[in-house]
């Protein structure tokens, strides 16, 4: 196998935040029904919120992506590539230790 591929990847670390809440829930917040009402129906009566589909909202924290480029004969070793790259860069710090891949494109 011959040829590069651009290796998409991001740092984890121990204060990341993420978690799913679905529209329903969001919905039936009091807050957040008023605040729409407010917005979207200002002066009517009796209005309902309801959602057609189950939709999941992500919240998570935000992160940069960085990216480098690799031999496609490395596929097996991305991780530590990235890792590795990580450190070259001086991107590892005090509770971000971890990589995740986000993607990878053949070039």
């Amino acid at each position: 196998m011959e040829g590069t591929m651009n290796v998409s990847y991001k740092m984890l670390c121990d204060g990341d935040v993420y978690s799913e809440v679905s529209l329903a829930q969001i919905l039936q917040n009091e807050k957040v029904a008023k605040a729409i009402k407010s917005e979207f129906a200002k002066g009517l009566r009796n209005i309902a919120l309801s959602s057609s589909s189950d939709i999941k909202i992500e919240i998570s924290t935000e992160k940069e992506i960085f990216e480098f480029e690799a031999d496609k004969k490395d596929f097996a070793d991305l991780i530590e590539l990235a890792e590795e790259d990580a450190r070259e860069h001086k991107r590892i710090k005090k509770g971000c230790t971890g990589v995740e891949l986000v993607d990878f494109v053949t070039l």
